[in-house]
């Protein structure tokens, strides 16, 4: 994994995908939450757009991000259970040229200490698609919050240490 040289904090341009059947613009808190929380990590909030838990309209939303070369890291709530609407991980895997399974396993540990068993409900994953890195996770507020600040907010810091993603991130503007 290519490491950051910088000891300064690289900003990035990060969209934020709710999945929701129910959820408008002013009663989406988690998708809110998570704009906030990168907005005052110094990242910009490139896009924020809400879909119902349809497979095709999830990864049409995705699939516009990740061919855009102005959008470094996509954060999607929703849609990771198991109820008969989830559908984020079978719409958004096979979006991934990589996959990060660390972040799955990473944040159902920290979730079992926060709700127990059930995170085994969490189908909560991560990848690359075409050098953008894309993490999902629940739809609750709360598991966002672990999710940004036991996870994602490191791992997009480019002064983060040992390693972060920041510098696979910037194989896209490198060209290579």
């Amino acid at each position: 994994m290519a490491k950051a040289t910088d000891e300064t904090s690289r900003p990035l341009a990060i969209a934020v995908l709710t999945v929701s059947d129910t959820r408008s613009r002013e009663t989406d808190t988690s998708g809110q939450y998570l704009t906030e929380a990168l907005t005052a990590d110094g990242h910009r909030a490139a896009e924020r757009a809400i879909v119902v838990d349809d497979i095709y309209q999830i990864r049409a939303v995705l699939s516009k991000w990740i061919a855009d070369a102005g959008i470094d890291a996509v954060l999607v709530t929703g849609g990771t259970g198991f109820s008969g609407r989830d559908s984020t991980p079978e719409a958004v895997r096979p979006l991934f040229d990589k996959d990060i399974e660390g972040f799955g396993e990473v944040f159902r540990a920290l979730s079992h200490a926060e709700i127990g068993s059930s995170t085994i409900q969490s189908r909560a994953l991560a990848g690359f698609a075409n050098n953008t890195v894309i993490f999902c996770m629940p739809g609750s507020t709360g598991a966002c919050k672990t999710a940004w600040q036991g996870v994602i907010r490191e791992q997009l810091d480019s002064s983060h240490r040992p390693c972060n993603f920041v510098g696979v991130l910037a194989v896209r503007e490198e060209g290579a």
